[in-house]
């Protein structure tokens, strides 16, 4: 997780494949959806497909899903 200027929380997130073609795209979409353990379908990029930041849409229950982002982070204030 890193924080903005705001102290907005975001989490920061590599991916080897190259930004063209959507092969960045698909490669976030995944490995958010191996660490959520849930189908690559129950993951969406509903903001930002062209940009660095993004804004993601994750089927599933809100707080199963963040308790997998914090055992996943290590953060546990999230």
């Amino acid at each position: 997780m890193v924080a903005d200027a705001d102290g907005q929380q975001w989490l920061k997130v590599l991916v080897t494949a190259v930004p063209e073609n959507g092969k960045a795209n698909q490669a976030l979409i995944k490995l958010l959806a191996k660490a959520a353990k849930c189908p690559k379908s129950s993951v969406r990029i509903v903001s930002g497909q062209t940009d660095r930041t993004k804004t993601l849409l994750i089927d599933g229950n809100p707080e199963e899903l963040m308790a997998k982002i914090s055992q996943l982070t290590g953060r546990t204030d999230i």
